[in-house]
């Protein structure tokens, strides 16, 4: 999957998601890169694997984006790690998504 292909994916769960940083008022979403590996064979690199976080900023306990984020990235078949905070200071729930895309 390329970077455009998972931007697709985010903004088709949540159209208004944006790259790297949001205006932190109301609820937001936000995806942004933030490391890359790869997989060796035979002394190449054979496939480049990227690390994106995706966050979702709410104060809604039951935010519908949340669940249409998780349905978007299990349909596109997307390794994700998923962790819940709460920001103390700002009241905020901060959804996080943790992906590997290949």
């Amino acid at each position: 999957m390329t970077l455009p292909e998972f931007k697709a994916v985010i903004v088709g769960a949540d159209p208004n998601a944006t790259h790297y940083s949001g205006d932190s008022t109301g609820n937001y979403t936000t995806w942004a890169e933030f490391g890359r590996s790869g997989l060796h064979a035979n002394n190449r690199m054979a496939e480049t694997i990227n690390r994106i976080q995706v966050d979702r900023f709410t104060k809604a306990e039951s935010d519908p984006i949340v669940a249409a984020i998780t349905a978007a990235l299990d349909a596109a078949e997307v390794s994700y790690e998923y962790r819940l905070d709460r920001e103390p200071d700002t009241k905020y729930l901060h959804h996080i998504w943790d992906c590997e895309v290949v």
